[in-house]
């Protein structure tokens, strides 16, 4: 019976490690220009943005370690020039992932000040169960943190970064090129599909409508807006989007206040209604789009 039984386990192994091998094989990495010289990147994950500047690159995001080497061809199809710089938008794995491989001698590798320190909590842990080296650790650390806000400047380019508190976690950062007018969000924009607000990693509902509220103030009409997730978006869907937040915090707090409980929330579709079927198909359904915000309205 043991001997069928690690015979079954192994071949599990096997179908889950074929499967996960042919599913990276499908991932197609796709290329949107969105100005002269920015481009989104979309495969399996976060949305990256490149940047390619006067003599090097300027890269936000890398998706998963698995993709790196699609992704790297993807990029030396738009450009000959090197990566100089890799920005984090947040910490999640989806969106920092491929760090080890892209970081080098040659890249300096930048995140808001949380991002470091909640990548190196889940990457010691992996490197305590031997998962990973001690040089993988090293390449997987932004090398360069900030707190509030960072400027980098390239010929007549100005790119921005920026903090924005507690939104879709305590490190999203958004990045904003001036003369191009593109802004990447990162996942505090989830373009065409209801949000993940990580309340563990410490997002919040306030802060996640607060982080659209600032970027509103940056960008104007014409500008194009990189998002988390979804496809290139604008500065009206962008209005329409916090309206929907808006409206639908609105609702569950008044849910709160008439001592509604969780469960209450969760099932009661009429909270989000309006909104579920433009926005409800994609990874947070509309059920768990309301616990999230009963969750973190009640625990304000």
């Amino acid at each position: 019976m043991k001997k069928k039984n690690c015979f079954f386990t192994l071949l599990l192994a096997f179908f889950y490690t074929t499967l996960s091998y042919a599913q990276q094989k499908e991932v197609v990495i796709t290329v949107d220009t969105l100005s002269t010289n920015v481009y989104m990147l979309t495969g399996q994950g976060g949305n990256i943005g490149i940047y390619v500047g006067d003599t090097n690159v300027f890269m936000i995001d890398d998706q998963f370690d698995i993709l790196s080497e699609k992704i790297k061809t993807a990029i030396s199809e738009l450009t000959d020039k090197p990566i100089a710089t890799l920005f984090n938008t947040h910490m999640h794995g989806d969106h920092s992932g491929g760090n080890a491989k892209f970081n080098s001698d040659a890249v300096t590798l930048v995140a808001h000040d949380n991002v470091r320190d909640r990548i190196k909590a889940n990457q010691q842990a992996k490197l305590d169960k031997k998962e990973i080296t001690s040089e993988y650790f090293a390449k997987m650390l932004p090398e360069v943190t900030f707190s509030d806000d960072i400027t980098f400047y390239d010929g007549d380019e100005t790119i921005m970064a920026f903090h924005v508190h507690n939104a879709h976690t305590d490190g999203d950062a958004i990045v904003y090129f001036m003369q191009n007018n593109v802004l990447h969000m990162g996942d505090t924009y989830f373009s065409g599909r209801y949000p993940y607000i990580d309340l563990k990693s410490g997002g919040s509902v306030n802060g996640y409508i607060g982080a659209h509220k600032k970027a509103l103030m940056v960008i104007n009409e014409d500008t194009k807006i990189i998002p988390g997730h979804g496809r290139p978006s604008n500065k009206k869907e962008l209005k329409a989007y916090v309206t929907m937040l808006e409206n639908i915090k609105i609702k569950v707090q008044g849910a709160i206040d008439a001592n509604a409980s969780l469960e209450d929330v969760k099932t009661d579709a009429s909270l989000s209604k309006a909104y579920d079927e433009k926005f409800g198909s994609g990874y947070i359904s509309p059920e768990r789009l309301r616990e999230i915000f009963y969750t973190s309205l009640k625990g304000k």
